[in-house]
């Protein structure tokens, strides 16, 4: 479980966190592995500081998702971990990250068909 356990801080920065919230959970192949610690715009990106669990190590080549739980859920990070032999130290930040899918453009686009094929 997560209350009680130690944690390390990681950063990771997005260009759009849309529906993202604080305390939302961070998992790893569906598992929770930390939290959302925090969210700030910094150079008009948006930085969202990560608590994840000691014993979690992750990749300096990991990336960072945003996701939707089912289709209308809540949204939550997702990290995949990646091949690097170097690890992320605390206070470290992820830089490969990948924004929300914009449901209701896409909806949109779809509606008004300009999906390509």
């Amino acid at each position: 479980d997560l209350i009680g356990g130690h944690y390390y801080p990681v950063k990771a920065v997005f260009s759009t966190v849309k529906g993202l919230k604080k305390n939302t959970d961070v998992e790893i192949a569906g598992v929770s592995v930390g939290k959302v610690e925090n969210i700030k715009l910094i150079d008009y990106e948006a930085v969202v500081s990560l608590r994840i669990l000691d014993d979690i190590k992750l990749q300096d080549d990991s990336i960072a998702s945003i996701r939707t739980k089912g289709l209308l859920g809540e949204k939550y990070v997702e990290i995949t971990p990646g091949g690097s032999d170097r690890l992320l130290q605390p206070g470290d930040t992820l830089h490969e990250t990948e924004p929300p899918i914009d449901l209701e453009k896409l909806i949109g686009n779809f509606v008004f068909g300009k999906v390509k094929e």
